[in-house]
């Protein structure tokens, strides 16, 4: 972050020399008001913004210890996604005839 220059006391108590020909005092004092209200402005939302992304920035952490805790496991359960049809019908017919065993081979025969 770059170093502020001025703080809004520095801009309150700013005195202008004057001169025969020089600025209207009650002009600059007027815009020198604009100019602290708008700095003060600009510190409290940046002072809300940092405490946001302070806040959010912990929320990333926590999720990412979430993600990191939650992944290995989910990993584990399912090894081998990429099942097809073919596997599942072999399966069933590998079953059947375990379960049905010689009465499948029966039934054939007739």
């Amino acid at each position: 972050m770059a170093n502020r220059n001025l703080t809004t006391k520095d801009i309150l108590q700013k005195e202008f020399k004057t001169s025969m020909r020089g600025y209207s005092p009650a002009e600059v004092d007027e815009f020198l008001d604009n100019v602290i209200r708008d700095y003060e402005s600009y510190n409290k939302e940046f002072t809300q913004l940092k405490a946001e992304n302070e806040r959010l920035l912990s929320k990333v952490d926590e999720l990412t210890k979430q993600a990191t805790v939650t992944k290995p496991a989910y990993s584990a359960q399912q090894p081998n996604t990429t099942v097809t049809n073919f596997d599942i019908l072999k399966r069933l017919s590998n079953l059947e005839r375990h379960v049905f065993g010689s009465k499948l081979d029966d039934t054939n025969e007739l």
